[in-house]
Order: structure tokens, then sequence, then C-alpha cells
């Protein structure tokens, strides 16, 4: 038999093992999923299972129960090309004939000192479940700082805001305002949703340590007290990929060629976090990817050329709590009640298309 090894069971690895099984698997072919979890999480909404606004059960997504699927789970701890092995920790080593790398991403701490020591994360289902006990033992009026005010930054506090209405919420950014990357008319709403919520906003905010309690800003010498850190300023590929002796981009992603295949390794596909790509890092994204890599697949399976359909991403949305959002599609912006609506159809949707 020859095996078809899947890593990682998020967006892009979920998609693309449905995608194979809704289609024709070789019967010399076995399909193998790796995941640390029994589940999927969906990462989208771990800012609410942080503010405890969404239960951990809430979150979760079964894999597929089908007879050429098999179910893995285990922590992968090294990857080998050149002799084709997967190695799992307390586990013999996995061969494989197709490999596809989908582990998704971790904290970027951008060199700053105590930063990952002294902060708390929202990248993987355990460590938002820290986080979210981290934050809610906080006594009331504790401060809660945000480091980073993207989408995820953005998402936490105003969550966190309708969960605990009795905590001092800020978000800390290197840049003058939230958003940054948005439209001005996206920045100007969630800034003003944040002002009349009390959520506090410091852009221009240039750290060079955090400590237990306490941020230091190198640029105007303040130290910021804190009870709580969550950090939310950046990401990057896992450490299994950073320790990869491969082609990388400027943010440690694995260069693929047209195929997202390793242009040394083309039995090994990168999808999701991992990739090198022109796109933001999205599930979305990691998704549509999957979906692709499938199709490649199906193709060489069946003796055919490889193609692949364009990816068609349909844009952004952002929650303001439960009543407010804002979103990008294309160039138009979207802000109230709309988006907020359009998120949570989004959420439903993933929690039962895979059924």
């Amino acid at each position: 038999m020859k095996r078809f090894v899947i890593l990682g069971g998020g967006y892009g690895g979920l998609a693309l093992a449905q995608e194979l099984l809704d289609g024709d698997v070789p019967s010399d072919v076995s399909l193998v999923m790796i995941d640390r979890m029994p589940f999927q999480g969906l990462k989208t909404e771990y800012y609410a299972l942080a503010a405890g606004t969404a239960s951990d059960h809430e979150l979760r997504v079964l894999f597929p129960s089908d007879p050429r699927l098999l179910l893995t789970y285990g922590e992968v701890t090294e990857i080998d090309p050149a002799n084709k092995l997967v190695y799992l920790a307390g586990q013999d080593p996995l061969s494989y004939d197709w490999l596809v790398i989908a582990l998704g991403c971790t904290d970027n701490y951008h060199g700053i000192e105590g930063a990952q020591q002294y902060s708390s994360s929202i990248q993987s289902f355990s460590s938002t479940r820290k986080t979210y006990q981290l934050i809610n033992d906080t006594k009331p009026y504790g401060q809660v700082s945000i480091i980073g005010g993207g989408l995820s930054g953005v998402e936490v506090a105003a969550e966190l805001r309708e969960s605990r209405p009795d905590l001092n919420i800020r978000i800390i950014d290197r840049g003058s305002s939230v958003l940054s990357a948005f439209p001005g008319t996206l920045k100007r709403y969630v800034s003003s949703w944040f002002v009349e919520h009390h959520v506090e906003m410091r852009g221009n905010v240039s750290l060079d340590r955090v400590e237990q309690g306490a941020l230091h800003d190198c640029k105007s010498g303040e130290t910021i007290l804190t009870d709580v850190t969550v950090w939310t300023a950046g990401i990057q590929p896992v450490e299994i990929v950073q320790r990869l002796n491969l082609p990388k981009d400027k943010q440690g992603r694995l260069v693929v060629n047209d195929f997202y295949q390793l242009p040394e390794h083309t039995n090994v596909f990168v999808i999701g976090d991992c990739a090198s790509v022109p796109y933001s890092p999205s599930g979305q994204l990691a998704g549509a990817m999957g979906k692709q890599v499938a199709e490649v697949m199906q193709a060489l399976w069946k003796g055919k050329e490889p193609k692949m359909s364009p990816i068609r991403l349909k844009g952004v949305l952002g929650s303001l709590g439960k009543k407010a959002g804002f979103g990008l599609m294309g160039k138009t912006s979207l802000v109230g009640r709309v988006p907020r609506l359009l998120k949570s159809g989004v959420l439903w949707k993933s929690k039962r298309h895979f059924g």
C-alpha cells in the first residue's frame, strides 16, 4: 500500500482529507491524518474561548469517520524529506509516499526579551485554555494588555469587554492605530467602538522587554503595568518547519512551486501558514489550498496532467462582541450588524460542513 500522509487536521488538512474522500481514492493508497487532538479546533474563534464567551466543546469539529482514512494522534517532532519519514513523539517513524505539511503557525515574538515567557497565547487549543484561565481569574479592575492591534487582537479585546465589563482592557501596537492594514473606514469604526466601550488604545509603542506584570517601551522609556498580557502581534511557521533545512522566504515559510510542492521533494506539499504564497495567512486560504492539492493528487492518480482551479477568497470578517462587526469584501468595507451576522453564518457552516 502507498501512503498519503497529512500532518495537521486544521482548516487546510481537514479540507484536503474531506476533498479526497469525496473523490476517488485509489484502492492501493492509504490516507493517514496526524494531529495532536482528536478533533479540529476552530482557530478563528479562539478569541471567544479566551474571553469565556464560547465553551471548548462549541469550537470542536469531529474528523471524518471513513474506513479509507486512518486517524493518528501524536506530536510530530521531525520531518525527514530525504528518507520520506515523519517522526512522532513516543512512536515509531512513519514512512510516506506523499506528504502534506499543514501544521499551521505559532506566535512570532520578534526577538522581544521575555515575550514568550511572560505573555499568553491563542495559537493553539491548549494555550487558549490557559489564557482563558489567566484572564478570567483576574480580579475585578485588573489590567489586561493585548499586544498587537490586528484582527486577532481586536477580536480578543472586544469579546473580553463584553465578557468582563469590570476589567481594564488595552490594546498596544507599534503602529499608530488598530487594524493598520485595513481601510480607513474600518479603522475609524473599530476605534470609535473601542472608545465607546472603554477599551484603551495605545499606538506607536515599541516593546523591547516583557516582564511579569510589566511591559517596557524602548521608544518612550515608559514601563506599562499589566496583570495579564495576551500576545497577538504576529505569527510564524511552527518550530518543526523552522528547523527544516530547505529554502524559505523572509517570513520563514517554505518556498513551494505552483502546485504547493517542495521543488526539491515534489512528493511533499505545503499548505496554509507554512507555505510561501502571495496571500495573507487565514483559515479560509488554508482550506482553499487543501482543496487544490486534492485536485492535483486526484489528477496524478488518474495519470492526468494536474490542474488547479484559481483561489477565490471571499474576504475578511471580524467581530466586535456578539452584536457588531466589520468586514472587507474585495474593496467594499462593511461595518455594524451585517458583518457580524455573516461571521456567525460562516461559523455555523464550518461546524456543520464536514458532518
